[in-house]
């Protein structure tokens, strides 16, 4: 792993903060969209979010906690620019490896969400028992979309061929994925807004493995709140339901790394890149807060 920090650093942290020697998380900024189907910029969302984040105040309410006391570095973002898909994985595989390698606590930043795919590939070779959390609008279970395998909208078709996965928020389907979906472990919106109260979220930490693999596309979001992105679909989920059910998981299970993508930058607009880095923000020191209660 490289030992020198982006001078783009999340939160604008001091340096003794953000020494990627001594840091309990590690920023991994992947600035890549090569295969978005529609609006394109994601690429901008890393430097978008690192950017929004030094603007995030340094205690999070809901825990307590000044999260950045046990150190957060960013590396410098990935050069995985005009790279076929596969490539791409290739260098975010050995980037998220090295990080836990180190037994270190990734946070990759898309980038489009083909960067997950390597992510979990490292993963899952540190953690054989690993499943998937997926916080997002589509299915993204396309074998195939566009001419490639690692397509955005292939992404959970690779995850669920190293380990289970749980999708939740899903209000997008292509037909032809349908048959593939395993219907116990996807929570569609509508039926998440149709229930009368949070206990799907503890249905699905009962599905997950010990150790997981958080992925949030932004688009998990209603648009009402993130508009900033490239494929928004309309009835997603809230604020305080994201970060309640990251919540959930964080006490009963261990996350062992994370990702937050699909920002599309948008001129004159601030508020979603600052959401997307309070978000990040609020999953790490729900994990630091979940594992210093375990005493880990």
């Amino acid at each position: 792993m490289p030992a020198a920090i982006s001078t783009a650093v999340f939160l604008d942290l001091p340096p003794h903060q953000c020494d990627p020697r001594t840091a309990a998380a590690i920023v991994v900024p992947v600035p890549y969209d090569g295969t978005s189907s529609w609006m394109k910029g994601a690429d901008r969302g890393p430097a978008a979010i690192i950017d929004a984040s030094a603007t995030v105040e340094f205690l999070d309410l809901p825990t307590g906690r000044t999260a950045c006391d046990a150190g957060i570095a960013t590396l410098p973002a990935l050069d995985v620019a005009g790279l076929a898909p596969e490539e791409m994985t290739r260098i975010v595989h050995r980037a998220v490896d090295g990080v836990l390698a180190e037994g270190r606590l990734p946070i990759v930043l898309g980038g489009e969400h083909s960067v997950t795919i390597g992510a979990v590939d490292a993963a899952r070779d540190h953690f054989p028992a690993l499943s998937v959390l997926q916080v997002d609008a589509h299915a993204d279970t396309r074998e195939s979309y566009l001419g490639s395998t690692h397509n955005h909208a292939c992404v959970m078709a690779r995850a669920r061929e190293r380990c289970p996965i749980v999708q939740v928020g899903i209000r997008a389907v292509d037909a032809s994925e349908l048959a593939g979906l395993a219907r116990n472990r996807v929570f569609f919106a509508h039926e998440i807004a149709a229930s009368p109260d949070r206990a799907w979220m503890d249905r699905v930490v009962d599905l997950l493995t010990d150790d997981v693999y958080l992925t949030v596309d932004l688009d998990g979001f209603d648009p009402s709140i993130l508009p900033a992105t490239g494929t928004p679909e309309p009835g997603g989920l809230s604020w305080y339901e994201v970060n309640e059910l990251v919540r959930r998981v964080a006490a009963r299970r261990r996350i062992v790394g994370f990702d937050v993508v699909e920002l599309l930058p948008m001129e004159g607009h601030h508020a979603s890149a600052f959401t997307a880095a309070k978000l990040v923000y609020r999953i790490l020191s729900e994990i630091l807060a979940a594992r210093a209660r375990a005493g880990a």
